[in-house]
């Protein structure tokens, strides 16, 4: 069941968000300046001095450490460098989908031609396509003669644009192979 969009039971992507200022409750830190210097371990009550006279949060940067690390810095400054990190990162990646093209053992010329031309645009989006060969009825006994001759038609056009990744293999009543873009 959706609503608008959303599946019940998704839950937005909690951030993991640092301890800031009182809320560091443990008795000593390692201690980093505005400057980046380490100033070393100190009472969580000296640091949290030193923050207030620079006007400056006490960030908890890594709660794992022995010392806790914390640094003294502008933390809204802090977290909106941080999404836009996460902005530039999620401009960067590429999300690469499977495109299924089906045929059958029977599709004419034209068709097949029309359906390579598909491919062809597919692996130019850098996407990977899965060709599917569906054998009806009687067709099964054909798939050895008639199926390969089919594939092998439609890698003899693609050779220039394509990489096979994976040759034809029987799945069922249905042959597949993968291509992807070179």
């Amino acid at each position: 069941m959706s609503i608008k969009g959303k599946k019940v039971g998704d839950r937005p992507e909690r951030e993991v968000r640092a301890r800031i200022n009182h809320e560091i409750d443990c008795k000593e830190v390692r201690l980093i300046d505005e400057e980046g210097q380490q100033v070393g371990v100190v009472p969580v009550r000296e640091a949290l001095a030193k923050a207030e006279a620079a006007g400056l949060d006490l960030v908890e940067l890594s709660a794992a450490a022995d010392p806790p690390v914390c640094r003294i810095m502008d933390f809204g400054k802090f977290r909106y460098e941080q999404s836009k990190k996460q902005q530039e990162a999620k401009k960067k990646q590429t999300v690469i989908e499977v495109k299924e093209i089906k045929l059958r053992p029977k599709t004419e010329k034209h068709d097949l031609e029309f359906k390579i031309k598909n491919i062809k645009k597919f692996l130019q989006q850098k996407n990977k396509v899965k060709i599917t060969l569906r054998f009806r009825g009687r067709e099964i006994v054909y798939a050895d003669t008639l199926g390969m001759e089919v594939l092998n038609k439609v890698v003899e056009e693609l050779k220039e644009d394509a990489v096979i990744l994976q040759s034809p293999k029987m799945e069922g009543r249905q042959m597949a192979m993968f291509v992807g873009p070179k």
